[in-house]
């Protein structure tokens, strides 16, 4: 037992900050203001290691590792080596591979797929490394604000209560939103109302060399996709996502019956699951995306999954909760350094985040269009789009001017796609083609 454990509850602790979640967000947080010197508590409601589903990391992660001082410790965990990512059809046909070496802006092109649970722990026990006061199976329940701080009601894993004095507040709470829900910030995402269904599989093919550790994603002519993502030497991540007007076709199965019909029907997965055995048992997620009408306040910040969350498809989760929980930690040691944690202080910090957000919710959107794929499986992609393309997929939503112009130039013609037919159409019908594979 520690000894914050054996403290009178009736005591009241004292901090600089408080970091509420000890996912990748909170961890990378409570890293960071720690290493610079201050007295930080983290209260992590579950016990780690546990499951998370977004096991996909994107290039630019590697630049908040290398802030927190974790790019060796996650180097050295033999992680399968991400390069990039495969598209193709649910035909298998037309694959579109997209090389984070290639793209401009990309400083470090090689990232990692992780086994969540193994990855998170690896960042908590971090956190507690570089000083800060990691507390697993602590739920805040209650947050108060004053002029003079912020005060917190805890209940530890012994169901007794404590109260926590800090200066600061860093919500890294996930989608259960804890300042989100007293605020009423969280704004929902009807265009991406989708839902995920998905488990973990061994005996699953995998390219050689150095894409075997790549993602694949497959797009299905219902607009939605399927990622396999190579998670260990053993498993393959699979999931499908279906949104809404795909999945009410489908609602009424099981989620095991759901994801199993999935894979016949789309022949890419088919193929490289037929000898394929479910290792987990299916999940399913639903109405993932969403947005905050702020990001910060007086005395807080959210970071992670606390502020905002996109559908995955361009794997934006585990960098956007990095990128957030450095950025939210810089912001908070910045206002106690100046002696200002208001909100205004924290604008820049919480305009970041928005355009962060509304950045890889563009690619999103666009994703689940006909027009986007249409030129994105283009058999002869333009080079210097599809490379400014790349950019973003590997994480660095704020390119150079030039890498940013080619983009624009990329949407310009998606809008134009739409009404000239500038490429041919590529989806292609996967029961169809899965019955021309029967009959041969």
């Amino acid at each position: 037992m520690s000894a914050a454990e054996t403290r009178p509850a009736t005591e009241m602790e004292e901090c600089d900050v408080v970091v509420v979640g000890g996912g990748p967000a909170g961890s990378t947080a409570a890293s960071w203001l720690a290493r610079a010197g201050r007295r930080v508590v983290l209260f992590e409601r579950d016990q780690f290691p546990r499951f998370h589903i977004g096991e996909s990391l994107l290039a630019s992660v590697n630049d908040a590792l290398h802030a927190i001082g974790a790019d060796d410790l996650v180097r050295a965990a033999g992680f399968p080596q991400k390069w990039g990512a495969t598209f193709m059809l649910a035909d298998g046909s037309n694959e579109r591979y997209a090389d984070f070496a290639i793209a401009p802006d990309v400083r470090v092109p090689q990232t990692w797929q992780v086994p969540r649970a193994t990855f998170d722990h690896l960042l908590l026990r971090h956190a507690s490394a570089s000083g800060a006061d990691v507390r697993e199976r602590h739920h805040v329940q209650e947050v108060a604000f004053d002029g003079d701080g912020v005060t917190l009601g805890v209940q530890g894993p012994d169901d007794t209560r404590r109260q926590v004095r800090a200066k600061a507040i860093v919500d890294a709470s996930g989608r259960s939103g804890l300042l989100s829900r007293k605020f009423h910030l969280r704004v929902d995402e009807p265009r991406l109302a989708n839902v995920a269904v998905f488990s973990h599989y061994a005996g699953v093919p995998r390219p050689s060399g150095r894409r075997a550790g790549d993602i694949r994603i497959i797009a299905r002519p219902d607009l939605g996709w399927f990622w396999m993502i190579p998670i260990s030497e053993a498993l393959m991540s699979v999931g499908v996502v279906l949104p809404q007007t795909a999945f009410k076709a489908v609602r009424h199965l099981e989620p095991t019956a759901l994801l199993d019909g999935m894979i016949a029907k789309t022949p890419a997965v088919a193929r490289l699951l037929v000898r394929a055995t479910r290792e987990w048992p299916v999940r399913v997620e639903k109405d993932f995306s969403f947005s905050s009408r702020a990001y910060a306040g007086d005395r807080w910040v959210l970071v992670g999954d606390a502020g905002s969350f996109l559908d995955p498809v361009f794997s934006t989760g585990v960098a956007i909760a990095l990128e957030s929980g450095l950025e939210g930690a810089q912001a908070v040691e910045g206002g106690l350094a100046a002696g200002d944690l208001s909100a205004g202080r924290f604008d820049r910090f919480a305009r970041r985040q928005r355009s962060r957000y509304l950045s890889f919710r563009r690619f999103v959107l666009a994703f689940y269009t006909a027009e986007f794929r249409d030129l994105f499986f283009a058999a002869v992609p333009h080079p210097r789009m599809f490379r400014s393309l790349i950019t973003i997929f590997a994480g660095y939503w704020r390119p150079s001017i030039a890498t940013r112009a080619w983009v624009l130039a990329f949407f310009l013609v998606v809008r134009l796609q739409r009404y000239l037919r500038i490429a041919p159409r590529v989806v292609s019908d996967p029961i169809r083609e899965g019955s021309r594979e029967a009959s041969t």
